[in-house]
Parts: C-alpha cells; structure tokens; sequence
C-alpha cells in the first residue's frame, strides 16, 4: 500500500488521547463533544485535571491579594473594627465564589462589581472574575462589564482612597490594571479559538481526504469495471453464438463443428487470460495500465478479423491514413465502442452485417460508426446487463467527445461517436 493510501485517524483529537487531561475543558470538549471521559455533561463539559489545577491557583492567589489588601487595611487606625470584619467577610465570600468562574463567568463578573465597591479585600476575586470573563465570554460582555469597573474606579477611589498613592496615580494604576487583566484573558481565548480552528481544519482535511480517496477507489473500480464489461462481453459472445450454433446444427459438418469448437476453445482460453488480469489489478489495489498493452485505434484491423474469424459479417470502412497518430486515449476508446458494437451485433443480430466507418483528421476530431440492418428471423436471447451502450456514452463524453445511438428507419441499429483529435502544433 502506498503511503497515501494509508488510513488517516478518524479525528484530529485522537493524535493526542493522552493529553487531554492537559487542555481547558472546554477545548477538550469541543474536540470530543459525544464521547471521551470530558465530553459535556447536562450542557456543561466535566473539568480536567488542568481546570483544577488553574481554579486552585485561582482561588489561592485571589486569598493571598485578598490577604495582602487587609493588612493594608488594619494598618489605618482610623477604620472602624466593624467594617473591617465586613470587609474581609465579603472578601472571603467573593473568594470562595471563584470557584463558580467556569458556571457563571458573566454573573460572578457582575457581581464582584458591587462587592469590589464595598470590600476592598476583593480585590483579587474581581480581577480573577474579569479574567474568566474575558477567557470565557466575547467582547461585548468584556465591554460592558469592564467598561462598568472602569466607570465606577474614579468614585471607589473617592470613597475609598489609596493609602499609599494619590488620587490621580491610583485611579490610572487601577484603570491599567483592569485593562491589562481584561486583555489577557482575551488573549487567551483568541489563542484557544485559534487551536480549535486549527483542529477544525485538520478535520476538514482528513475527511476530504478520506472522501478523495474514496472517490479514486470508486473511479478506479468503475474503469475496472467497465474494462471487464468491453473485454469479457467481446469474448463471451463469441463463446454464446458458437455454442449456440452446436447446438441448433449437431449435424453440421466436421470442418463447421471444428472450426466452432476451436473458436470457442480460443475465446475462452483468452477471456480466462483477460479475467486473470483483471483480478491482478483488483489485488493490487489500483489500476496498472502498464501492466497490459492498451488497444489503440491500430489494433482495429485485427478486432475486425478476430470477428470475421467467428464467421461474423464485418465491413471495415477506414479513412484515417495514420492510425498511429491518433492520441491514445481517443483511438482506445474508439476501439471499445466499435468492440461493443460488435458484440451487440452479435447479441441481438446474430447473422447480420456489421457495417464499420471510422473517419476524421487532426483538428476535425474522430467519427466511428457502426450499423448493422434488422436480423433476419427469430433472435436467440443472450443475456445481457443492458449498460453497454451508458458505459460507451461515459466513455465518450470522459474524453471530450459525445455518442449518439438508436434504431434505423429500417429497422437496424446505428451508433455514431465522435470523438476530440487536437491538431498537434
């Protein structure tokens, strides 16, 4: 097998299925969101060992901001013993209010509002909720929450003043403070979307590249098949008319009975040899044209022979002077439209005359045409698929040309092809 044809993982998350206990919850879950041990559980995904990691990191350092204001705070000998207790009791609900960042990052974020205005111990817990929110939530929720933290920073200092800096200082310091939180954490959630677009479109191109190579598996296998149908209907016709003239005629003569008997010998012993080959390429798993010679409009004399050989009534009409400079691909497809031709003759009128025209020049394109007159008497049923004719008709409309067919006012039939021959420069 080559190595394109190799499978590809069914998603790209499952590169790294130990990992996952390293990514945000949320990344893990939009990576897997159906199954896997963080797949989302009654709308939310379960946490990681990182999310537990991150919430414990974020309450402590929202305790030890907590800590460091309140002692702040006991150093001014003014401030009542009362509202310093309340102080730090709404400092350390807000604290443990951290814990709720991942269920309600917009509520937590609006509700440290009020309590960053009436503690100041909450200082860490308000910028840890801002955090989340940026990490969590888009920019109009940023906005407006943020922009609310900036409007009330000017009065929260007016009330309740730095004891270590100015008024002026400390409203800037504070309004740059929340500017650089808020813009952090939405770094981190542009970093996390551009992950997840990344695995996004690595998903994209493993399952176009999985459906491309599916559709080159089904290709290969309709050329095969069709291969099949134009090399093994030609011989296995030949097989049916002489059977069945053995077996309408048992008292023909010894030299008939021989020639018939040699014929259908040949077109077997061949039709195993096509049927041999043909099953090499579907072992091999692509199509090998090298691995046979191609039939080109040049072979066409000798098609025509083997027929008449089977005692088959074939006028061969060739007005291209140069076979050989026909393309390839035209002259093989003209050869498997006439070869089917014949077979159909031979099908569905047995005895009749096989008229065959094959004309064109470069840059005039290439005309085949086969008729043959209505049979003449009763017609044997041979079995048959009935796609002979809508497998020419693709045939010629793969290579640029286009193929018309019916019944004649006769009472034949007549398929006339024309096929594209570029004038070389």
């Amino acid at each position: 097998m080559r190595s394109d044809d190799r499978p590809a993982p069914a998603t790209a998350a499952a590169a790294f299925p130990t990992r996952r206990w390293l990514l945000p919850s949320a990344v893990a879950a939009e990576l897997d969101p159906e199954s896997g041990p963080f797949a989302r559980s009654g709308g939310r995904p379960r946490r990681t060992v990182r999310d537990w990691l991150v919430d414990f990191t974020c309450f402590v350092l929202a305790v030890v901001l907590g800590l460091l204001v309140a002692d702040t705070l006991t150093e001014q000998e003014d401030l009542p013993g009362s509202l310093l207790v309340a102080d730090q009791l709404l400092g350390a609900l807000s604290c443990a209010a951290v814990w709720l960042r991942r269920r309600l990052p917009v509520g937590l974020a609006a509700a440290t509002i009020p309590f960053g205005f009436l503690s100041t111990t909450s200082a860490g817990a308000c910028a840890i909720a801002l955090f989340t929110l940026a990490v969590h939530r888009p920019f109009r929720y940023v906005a407006w929450i943020g922009g609310l933290q900036l409007a009330v920073t000017p009065l929260l200092l007016r009330v309740r003043p730095d004891p270590d800096l100015e008024y002026g200082p400390a409203v800037v310091w504070t309004v740059l403070l929340v500017l650089a939180v808020g813009g952090w954490g939405m770094l981190v959630r542009s970093r996390r979307q551009l992950m997840l677009s990344l695995r996004d479109r690595a998903r994209r191109a493993e399952t176009e590249a999985r459906l491309r190579a599916e559709q080159a598996q089904r290709l290969a296998r309709e050329a095969i098949a069709r291969e099949m149908h134009d090399v093994l209907a030609h011989r296995l016709t030949l097989l049916s008319v002489h059977a069945g003239a053995l077996e309408f005629r048992p008292d023909a003569p010894r030299e008939e009975i021989v020639r018939a008997a040699g014929v259908i010998r040949e077109s077997a012993h061949e039709a195993l040899q096509d049927l041999r080959e043909i099953i090499g390429v579907l072992r091999a798993g692509e199509p090998d044209d090298a691995g046979r010679p191609q039939p080109t409009l040049a072979a066409l004399d000798g098609l025509v022979a083997e027929s008449r050989e089977a005692g088959m009534k074939v006028v061969l009409d060739q007005r291209v002077t140069d076979p050989a400079a026909v393309p390839s691909s035209v002259g093989r497809t003209a050869y498997r439209i006439t070869q089917e031709c014949l077979t159909n003759t031979r099908k569905h009128a047995p005895g009749a005359e096989a008229a065959v025209t094959v004309a064109g020049a470069p840059g005039e394109g290439l005309t085949v045409t086969v008729r043959n007159p209505a049979p003449e008497g009763d017609v044997p049923s041979v079995p048959g698929s009935g796609q002979g004719l809508i497998g020419l008709t693709e045939r010629a409309t793969l290579t640029g040309g286009r193929l018309q067919h019916g019944p004649r006012e006769d009472g034949g039939f007549e398929v006339r092809a024309w096929l594209p021959w570029p004038r070389t420069a």
